[in-house]
């Protein structure tokens, strides 16, 4: 299991990662002194609000936000862009289809699906939409509707979110998890025995904050793996990530009311424009929701007197890219003012993203891979970084078609063992502990 490290290969890494640097931080006075590019999109909302997440629900409007863009950078990934930005790895994934997720081409404009329909529900307390994977937090504002809104992570096809009315129970900070039998019986067939119980820390899947609904067994929590918000990834609960779960926390008393919902065809109209906004459905669900969204339409047709474009309605259904599309509106310059986006300006530091530290001599380190091609290894180095709790990794270059995926530094081998055993578990990988060089 344990191998050692060539000296040169580490030599030769330690002095690549100084060229790098050096390259980065000359890039990076070179980004302080650029001038801010100007947009010729209205600067309403701003990058502030945008990034916020809060808007105002105007009354008789079910459309709130706005698409917005931005620029990728080399290194970037769409999981660290969507957390940035309070959005989901399936609505990033689905508004810009054929992107990388792990390693995007840079220099890429990438939309921000910041635009959302609001469900068929009553706007009061919390709504969560399964099939658009979005929480909705309604709240008065003096005479004014304002709504929070974050993305959730939602459970398996095999243990699903139920659906109904329900209310908060209770809340509780830096929560025990108290694993289900059911979960525990999970992880002994791949080998991974879990305790009874896993307290507050980096290894509790609950995150730091949980809010318990009265449906009994399910909650909405933090998590310690925010690259799966928006995925069925969860066994039941609603997973939000850890900024997010923080503020719904504070902001939502006990006994507020919850309602569950799975809408994947959503329609709504703001300023004499109707929109429609299609995700892709749950499984079963499809055709009984799109039954339900042709219904609503026909009754606008007979309402309004006009008739509407059912083969754009249709393509847009079929394309499922989670973002309102105008399909209706009373005015040319209202089409084409539904139509407009937001230049948003990449952030220097993208929230949450994680960060690899730098090669140590006395550290150990994981092989976790040899992959053939470059992006191959970038993008299995992106993944295992995305672990939670994370894992960090990066690439090291052999030779023109071999590259070293290596996991580290670790300060003992207990843990470099422990970094084996859960890349074995999550990623399927065999990975080699790698004594420190100076053992050698």
């Amino acid at each position: 299991m344990h191998r050692i490290l060539d000296p040169p290969i580490i030599e030769k890494a330690l002095r690549l990662l100084f060229l790098c640097a050096l390259v980065l931080f000359l890039n990076g006075c070179v980004a302080m002194q650029r001038a801010p590019e100007q947009s010729l999109l209205p600067p309403v909302p701003t990058q502030k609000e945008i990034e916020r997440n809060v808007f105002p629900v105007a009354g008789g409007d079910d459309v709130i936000g706005t698409l917005a863009v931005v620029r990728l950078e080399k290194g970037d990934t769409l999981p660290d862009i969507a957390r940035h930005f309070s959005l989901g790895i399936n609505a990033i994934s689905a508004a810009n289809p054929g992107v990388d997720v792990w390693v995007p081409e840079p220099g890429k404009e990438v939309i921000l699906p910041l635009s959302f329909i609001l469900p068929d529900a009553p706007r009061k307390g919390i709504v969560i939409n399964l099939a658009t994977m979005r929480l909705f937090r309604f709240k008065e504002d003096g005479k004014a509707q304002v709504v929070s809104t974050y993305p959730v992570g939602v459970g398996t096809a095999e243990r699903p979110t139920p659906t109904g009315k329900m209310r908060i129970e209770r809340k509780t900070a830096l929560p025990t998890w108290h694993v289900p039998a059911s979960i525990a019986e999970d992880h002994r067939k791949k080998g991974d025995l879990l305790p009874a119980k896993v307290p507050p820390g980096p290894e509790n899947p609950l995150g730091e904050r949980a809010l318990y609904l009265s449906k009994a067994g399910y909650l909405i929590h933090g998590t310690n793996k925010p690259a799966s918000i928006g995925l069925k990834a969860t066994n039941g609960c609603l997973r939000l990530y850890p900024e997010n779960v923080t503020t719904l926390y504070e902001e939502t008393p006990v006994n507020t009311p919850v309602l569950i919902v799975n809408q994947p065809y959503l329609v709504g109209q703001r300023d004499g424009v109707l929109y429609l906004e299609a995700h892709a459905p749950l499984e079963s669900s499809g055709a009984l929701e799109l039954e339900k969204v042709t219904a609503r339409l026909r009754k606008w047709e007979k309402r309004y007197g006009r008739s509407l474009d059912w083969e754009k309605i249709r393509k847009v259904q079929t394309e499922a890219r989670g973002v309102p599309v105008p399909i209706l509106a009373f005015g040319q310059d209202k089409a084409k003012d539904s139509l407009k986006t937001v230049n948003v300006e990449r952030p220097l530091q993208m929230f949450g993203a994680p960060e690899v530290p730098e090669l140590k001599r006395d550290a150990w380190y994981v092989l976790a891979a040899n992959v053939g091609g470059e992006i191959e290894a970038r993008r299995l180095a992106a993944i295992i970084n995305h672990q939670g709790p994370p894992i960090p990794a990066r690439v090291l270059p052999q030779s023109s078609n071999s590259y070293h995926v290596i996991a580290g530094p670790f300060d003992n081998a207990g843990l470099a063992k422990e970094a084996v055993r859960r890349l074995k578990l999550d990623l399927e990988l065999d990975g080699i502990v790698i004594d420190p060089v100076k053992k050698i």
